[in-house]
């Protein structure tokens, strides 16, 4: 009988390959396709709208050996760290507080969450013009801490973005976390009320642990998804002052649609997918582990 059904099995599986055949054209159109063609192009010199030439490795030359890369790179990695190590913290927290039962929180899920909902030039612009010394909130108040030049100051200008960012993202991540934590056995925290754990305990002894692998998707959107950063930071501070909030994906816009430099902009665009599935495949193996480990883990 296993043997009789077992073909039939097989063949009904092999039948269903073709629902993926859509997903799979999607997937081939839409990215593997405009990559190949962004690749090619680092090789290339255009200005966007005259003749492509085959220049071989002259953009990638003219990139690496700028001075600038370098800058940009170490602007993204640090927007990229510093906006980890604020959002992590406070989605864990807000997510573990969301998981509560009380019905309250439920309308507080709702209020955190506008800020995602919300067009990130529009942020960008409501807090620039927050953030104004002149007109700003500051003035307007009269309160001399908030009275700064927060966008025309390097540092200040580089935390005012990590701020936004982080202001933006956290409900998101918020949310991982409050899924992850719902998942987590009401059984352990029984457990663990009966040998006299208090909420502090059970936070760092389970829901933690137990959160491993929902800590390890949600780095990795933040720290890929920082790499993509632009649009708020091109409308805030346009990559200034100087070049102090000029990162990678802004350094890709100013050199092709500025510059007119398609060649070396693709060169970036190239560097970034690359450092992106290097972070994510660096991340995987921090994590550890497969999608049945994690299973066994929280049964």
């Amino acid at each position: 009988m296993t043997s009789a059904t077992a073909p039939r099995k097989k063949g009904r599986g092999g039948s269903l390959g073709w629902l993926a055949l859509p997903a799979l054209a999607f997937f081939v159109a839409f990215a593997v396709v405009p990559l190949v063609g962004v690749l090619w192009l680092s090789f290339t010199t255009w200005d966007g709208l005259g003749e492509i030439r085959l220049t071989g490795l002259d953009s990638w030359r003219a990139v690496l050996d700028n001075p600038g890369l370098m800058h940009s790179l170490w602007v993204t990695f640090l927007v990229m760290l510093l906006s980890w190590a604020f959002q992590t913290p406070l989605s864990i927290l807000l997510g573990v507080f969301l998981a509560g039962r009380q019905r309250y929180r439920a309308v507080l899920a709702v209020v955190y969450f506008i800020p995602l909902l919300l067009s990130s030039a529009a942020i960008a612009i409501t807090y620039k013009a927050l953030l104004d010394p002149n007109f700003g909130l500051g003035a307007g108040l009269g309160i001399e801490i908030l009275i700064q030049d927060w966008l025309g100051e390097p540092t200040l200008a580089l935390g005012v973005v990590i701020f936004v960012v982080s202001w933006q993202f956290i409900p998101f991540h918020s949310l991982l976390y409050q899924g992850g934590v719902r998942q987590i056995p009401r059984s352990m925290y029984e457990a663990a009320e009966l040998d006299g754990a208090g909420r502090v305990r059970m936070f760092w002894s389970i829901t933690l642990p137990q959160l491993k692998y929902t800590i390890i998707t949600s780095s990795t959107l933040m720290v890929v998804g920082s790499l993509t950063f632009f649009d708020l930071i091109y409308v805030m501070t346009a990559g200034g002052p100087g070049d102090a909030t000029r990162v990678l994906a802004l350094d890709m816009y100013k050199r092709g649609f500025q510059a007119n430099l398609m060649g070396p902009a693709s060169v970036i665009a190239v560097i970034l997918v690359v450092v992106g599935l290097l972070l994510a495949l660096l991340l995987r193996r921090i994590g550890g582990g497969n999608n049945s480990d994690s299973q066994l883990e929280g049964a």
